[in-house]
């Protein structure tokens, strides 16, 4: 996509992220815009970046591996939004400043020693299946209970909040329980586990963000919208 749209469709992204705050009372400065980067060229991520965006995802290590190193783009932080399988974890560490994907105990404690070994304390989110579909990873939220006690006490691992990925809608309101009863687990496990911080609600993409922000999303993972189609 040519660069001059891609400035154009960010710039209509962050318009409707403010709208959507403005209407539930918040501060457009509350949302993270994560422009995700799957399958785009270092050029359109550097048109993003010039547009202004400072926050990119990735979906897949061997992905960012191929790219990061060739990107100059100073003041960018690099988040990890799709599945992490524990072989890849250190070179997870080693690209990115975030991890929203967080799925199993076994996986955080990985993370946990890899991080140690890098000396580093390494944010993450805890991703939960809160559609419970079974083609999507993440937490069963009645595993909560047992999984975070586990998690939060990892010395290397700052959790910061929970991730979910909703399931397709034709109308975004179809989802809008998705993201409301994230917000609501995550208010319980602030409460529970104030060790933590639990400041992050990672949800809503393209076609939901909206009703994301509207229930308490303080990032958006936006590929579409602001690349356009991915290349088939």
């Amino acid at each position: 996509m040519e660069k001059e749209q891609i400035a154009t469709n960010i710039e209509r992204v962050r318009a409707r992220i403010a709208a959507a705050a403005e209407r539930v009372g918040r501060a457009p400065e509350e949302v993270t815009l994560v422009a995700v980067t799957k399958t785009r060229t270092p050029d359109e991520i550097t048109a993003a970046y010039r547009a202004g965006v400072r926050h990119f995802g990735e979906n897949r290590v061997e992905e960012a591996e191929a790219k990061v190193p060739l990107l100059d783009l100073t003041g960018t932080t690099w988040h990890m939004v799709g599945h992490l399988q524990s072989r890849k974890a250190r070179r997870a560490i080693r690209l990115f400043d975030i991890i929203h994907s967080v799925d199993s105990v076994k996986l955080a404690r990985r993370l946990d020693r890899l991080a140690a070994e890098e000396g580093k304390t390494l944010p993450v989110l805890i991703e939960v299946n809160v559609s419970g579909e079974e083609s999507k990873y993440g937490f069963h939220p009645g595993d909560l209970d047992e999984a975070v006690p586990q998690i939060v006490v990892l010395s290397h691992l700052r959790v910061e909040g929970l991730m979910t990925v909703a399931f397709i809608a034709t109308d975004p309101e179809e989802v809008r329980p998705v993201f409301a009863a994230l917000r609501r687990l995550r208010d319980e496990l602030r409460e529970r586990f104030p060790q933590s911080e639990w400041k992050h609600l990672s949800m809503g993409m393209t076609d939901d963000f909206e009703v994301a922000i509207e229930e308490g999303a303080t990032m958006v993972r936006i590929g579409r919208a602001i690349f356009g189609p991915r290349p088939q």
